[in-house]
């Protein structure tokens, strides 16, 4: 199975690029790691410290946002790699860029790289950013019957996205579309995940303003009368 990815994943070729200067304040960086038997390879996954202002608590890559000391996006996923897991950049052989991605709850672009590292590896999380660190199964993610939905309350409404659940951990958004794209293009893995339209998240924030805006129209015309 990895040597097969590995093959598959020359369609995306390693690409060092580098941000614009508008771009810099808003652009990161993570790495997909993977290692294991060809058989039965694993990728390297975090969950987020819960101090965290940001996604608290989320499963994710190790990576983070671009520095201007990063000579270009793949040394930002290397440094944050080492920085968070303690990976060190030489055991790390990046073999592919995957397309530049946003997550939905926030304004970034972000590159995803995947990396080919050896195993064992004796990993140690930075408590100032992760929670805990595992290894999760590829295998478990070629299991279209796992998932599963939740729905997230927001300003806006309810929204509904997929989960895939794995030893306590539930591993969504950003995390698992890379993964599932990944697995897609390059094992024909055949998942297909309902995730909320920009349109269906445009519409439910014009309803929420409409809303908002009618409330504060009868508290004037209350307030014009004098029952407030």
């Amino acid at each position: 199975m990895l040597e097969t990815i590995k093959n598959r994943l020359k369609n995306f070729p390693l690409d060092r690029h580098q941000p614009s200067p508008q771009e810099r304040g808003l652009t990161a960086a993570v790495l997909v790691a993977l290692h294991g038997d060809n058989s039965d390879p694993h990728v390297i996954l975090t969950q987020r410290a819960f101090h965290l202002n940001n996604h608290a608590g989320e499963v994710a890559f190790p990576g983070g946002m671009w520095d201007e000391t990063d000579s270009d996006l793949l040394t930002t996923a290397l440094r944050e790699a080492h920085e968070e897991i303690g990976l060190s950049p030489s055991l790390v052989e990046p073999i592919a860029t995957l397309p530049i991605a946003s997550p939905k709850r926030r304004n970034l672009n972000v590159t995803p790289f995947v990396g080919l590292v050896d195993a064992p590896l004796e990993l140690v999380a930075d408590p100032g950013e992760i929670g805990a660190l595992f290894n999760a199964p590829l295998k478990h993610f070629l299991d279209v019957e796992r998932y599963e939905y939740f729905e997230m309350q927001t300003d806006f409404g309810a929204l509904s996205f997929p989960f895939l659940p794995y030893n306590g951990y539930k591993v969504w958004g950003f995390t698992l579309k890379v993964l599932t794209d990944m697995l897609n293009a390059t094992l024909e893995a055949n998942i297909h995940l309902n995730y909320p339209s920009h349109e269906r998240i445009e519409a439910l924030r014009q309803k929420a303003k409409l809303s908002a805006s009618d409330t504060l129209k009868q508290a004037d015309q209350l307030q014009k009368r004098g029952q407030l």
